[in-house]
């Protein structure tokens, strides 16, 4: 893997980059849907390159536990056995893993855990997470990090970093493939000094990218962005920086300002099949009876195919009636959007905007209804997609302006 920053924006520090894969190379900042089970839910690999996605995220834990990374290699690798031929990044299931309190005991070895499926014994340690995750063979992976949720008090967060950059430290020594990357993971909790200390803890260990977890968690969104500045400029400029479980849009707009290449989340499929759509006016919900006998497409110009052939009254209609067909659609076009979203972020960026661009998308996405949303969780509570048990954790420009083709 090869990073290059194209260009920085002169006014918030916000960048371009390209990311160089052996599966293709992505343009950053970029948005990573989530296919946690090796699909992301209800879509083809087609339809998702479709929609824009250059590179997508699946999950160690569940992917170990079921069909069991031995499986996966024989078949080719994950690129093979879930049919994308395009940039994979694999997470090390950490954070699932330490969404189980009841079922794990943890120390510096690893994490010892009841399946959430059978409830077979089943441990984890720092090398065993890395030997998985080469047998998958995604081009990114990460190593197994200790995930702490909000609030968290200074002792448990002192050893969690402890913990953290030691399994950092046995991971690095474990990673064999050449044609892989592993990045390091910066926690810290929610305390702005350990922060910084985990920033610069984690970039002495030289990794060739850096994920940055455990925010958005509960912890107020003033919090996050402190938390996250603190952290982006203490790392190598030269290094891509992921936002680990963040995807609603005004996070996008956040996240870059300070200086964030890539992002993930489940919130797109999720809230897709529930009914929300997310537009450049703001988020949208089917089941309001308002759309009942609405014959406008989802949002004008979007080029998806839920926008391009189908109207809110249909996709309404689909949703009442229980038909697969509205979430499979409306998750459809929530991808394109935010796939839309980064490459306007991009345009942007080039073009020494982002500054001016950012502060009209975030007025234009809270007038026309985007709090309601922004106060959803970037991560989903337990039993939801990216738990055990199910799969892992929406600003736009304003009208006309997003939907225009990235130069």
């Amino acid at each position: 893997m090869r990073f290059e920053v194209v260009h920085v924006d002169r006014e918030t520090g916000a960048r371009a980059g390209l990311l160089h894969t052996p599966h293709g190379t992505v343009e950053t900042p970029v948005f990573m849907p989530v296919g946690t089970h090796g699909t992301v839910r209800a879509l083809t690999p087609e339809e998702v390159a479709g929609a824009g996605a250059q590179i997508i995220l699946a999950n160690t834990f569940h992917l170990s536990l079921r069909p069991g990374a031995e499986l996966i290699a024989r078949a080719g690798g994950l690129h093979a056995f879930m049919h994308w031929d395009r940039a994979l990044l694999t997470d090390s299931g950490g954070y699932q893993v330490f969404s189980l309190p009841h079922l794990r005991t943890v120390s510096d070895a690893g994490v010892l855990f009841r399946s959430p499926i059978d409830g077979l014994e089943v441990a984890f340690s720092p090398e065993r997470v890395i030997a998985i995750q080469e047998a998958l063979g995604a081009d990114i992976i990460m190593p197994l990090d200790v995930c702490l949720g909000y609030p968290a008090d200074g002792a448990e967060t002192a050893e969690a970093h402890r913990r953290t950059v030691l399994w950092a430290r046995r991971s690095k020594a474990a990673h064999t493939r050449e044609d892989q990357v592993l990045f390091g993971i910066v926690q810290g909790g929610f305390d702005l000094p350990l922060r910084r200390r985990a920033a610069d803890d984690t970039a002495a260990l030289g990794f060739p990218g850096y994920a940055i977890g455990g925010l958005s968690v509960g912890e107020p969104k003033a919090m996050t962005y402190d938390l996250l500045s603190a952290v982006t400029e203490r790392l190598p400029a030269a290094c891509p920086r992921y936002l680990m479980g963040v995807g609603s849009p005004p996070s996008l707009v956040e996240g870059a300002r300070r200086g964030v290449d890539m992002f993930d989340c489940v919130m797109p499929t999720r809230i897709g099949r529930t009914g929300m759509a997310l537009t450049g006016a703001g988020p949208l919900s089917l089941r309001r009876a308002v759309f009942a006998e609405d014959l406008a497409p989802l949002e004008p110009g979007c080029p998806c195919p839920a926008c391009r052939h189908y109207t809110r009254a249909y996709l309404r209609h689909l949703f009442k009636a229980g038909e697969m067909l509205g979430p499979r659609l409306v998750s459809l076009h929530n991808l394109a959007f935010l796939g839309r979203l980064a490459a306007a972020m991009r345009r942007a960026i080039r073009e020494d905007r982002f500054g001016s661009w950012s502060r009209a998308a975030l007025a234009a996405y809270d007038a026309g209804g985007g709090p309601g949303l922004r106060r959803e969780p970037e991560r989903p509570e337990q039993g939801a997609d990216d738990r055990p048990g199910g799969n892992r954790p929406g600003v736009a420009e304003p009208s006309g302006t997003l939907n225009r083709p990235e130069a």
